[in-house]
């Protein structure tokens, strides 16, 4: 239920560490070290993200970004560029080519992967119109509490029902732990036991549907979208 990002590099040590600290963050993870074996994985591999290098063997990122962009099925991956290439007219052309962003090594992970996550909590805030999450089938009204299910029925949850289950939609696809579920809902003065969050979470499902909501076994919840 991750969400997938493939990483394309022809430098081995960089592949290695960005497959590290993404797979930390609960990312699904593939690798390629050139554009076309990049554009192969990706056809069977369906990320969600491509992070490519520009200069690279056999196949460049530019070339390659254009292939996705222009390829029915590969065409609604985001692409960001991370290359050594600073110059303008490089990143002139990542864009022509239809990048969604574009950065210079050298690269600092843990910054990129916090920008990562920040570029997909954007992307899941584009469907927040006026309070109402559209996710995965559901409406989430934050206004009134309401769910609107698949089937077209309604459904109104109590205040902490209905955010943790807005919550866990805004950052969908990632664990979120008890410990920082009980932080966003209840906050930090009042004394609420992590079973509390395990009970709620139950009501949720056997309300709105029981494949929305997955666990890790011994860390948390999260929200599913696949």
């Amino acid at each position: 239920m991750a969400k997938k990002v493939l990483v394309i590099d022809d430098d081995l040590d960089i592949l290695e560490l960005l497959i590290y600290n993404l797979s930390k963050e609960n990312y699904e993870v593939k690798s390629a070290v050139n554009g076309l074996e990049g554009i192969k994985v990706a056809k069977s591999f369906m990320p969600d993200l491509i992070l490519m290098d520009i200069m690279m063997p056999v196949m460049d990122g530019i070339e390659a970004g254009k292939i996705i962009k222009n390829t029915e099925s590969l065409k609604h991956i985001y692409v960001i560029y991370l290359t050594a290439r600073a110059e303008e007219y490089s990143e002139v052309a990542a864009f022509d080519a239809g990048a969604d962003d574009y950065l210079t090594k050298p690269i600092k992970p843990r910054a990129l992967v916090s920008r990562i996550n920040a570029f997909f909590r954007k992307e899941t805030q584009k469907n927040v119109v006026d309070g109402i999450l559209e996710i995965a089938g559901l409406r989430i009204n934050k206004e009134n509490y309401s769910v609107t299910k698949e089937d077209g029925s309604i459904v109104i949850l109590p205040k902490k029902e209905f955010e943790i289950l807005y919550y866990l939609a805004t950052v969908p696809n990632k664990v979120q732990s008890r410990d920082s579920l009980l932080q966003k809902i209840w906050g930090s003065d009042i004394f609420v036991v992590e079973r509390t969050i395990d009970v709620h979470i139950r009501k949720v499902r056997e309300k709105i549907g029981d494949k929305y909501i997955g666990t890790l076994k011994g860390v948390g919840y999260m929200f599913k979208t696949e």
